[in-house]
């Protein structure tokens, strides 16, 4: 087999790169899983081969007081990873949160698909869909804090003026 090159990463690939990663880590799995059936995206079990299978494992989680204060731990949280090599040679990974193997491997497959020809038919098919999604969300949590919202003033006594 011959060693794969990839060309020169730039910021706007990394950039790009991280997002539809973040994407895919934060959806939800049924989600995911659903949006990859309905697509004509290659099913999980056909041409890749495992660099690591999915497994579970903790990671340490680091906070800090004020976003600006000394580093401390916060305590630990259960992901789940994955690699794998497409026949065509390009490779993706996951890491996403609990210990959903099937996501992991979905992620991982996205992640290698969006680096080959198929990168607009996985951005079509399932990262946009979900990123709509996640926007649905938030603006529906921030609807809500809105609605929570007092709005203080004070009045200028005559006698204070």
């Amino acid at each position: 087999m011959q060693p794969v090159t990839s060309p020169d990463p730039s910021p706007d690939r990394d950039d790009a790169r991280k997002g539809w990663m973040s994407t895919l880590a934060r959806a939800p799995a049924a989600r995911l899983a659903e949006l990859w059936e309905a697509s004509d995206l290659p099913p999980l079990a056909n041409g890749h081969a495992w660099l690591r299978r999915p497994e579970s494992g903790a990671v340490m989680l680091r906070g800090r007081a004020g976003a600006v204060g000394t580093p401390f731990n916060l305590g630990e949280m259960t992901v789940t990873r994955a690699a794998l090599r497409l026949a065509t040679g390009e490779v993706g990974h996951a890491w996403v949160q609990g210990r959903d193997k099937r996501k992991a491997t979905l992620a991982a497959l996205a992640d290698a698909l969006m680096q080959t020809d198929a990168a607009a038919r996985v951005e079509t098919a399932v990262l946009a869909p979900l990123r709509a999604e996640a926007a649905a969300r938030a603006h529906a949590r921030a609807a809500r804090a809105a609605a929570t919202r007092v709005e203080f003033f004070t009045l200028v006594r005559g006698d204070n003026a």
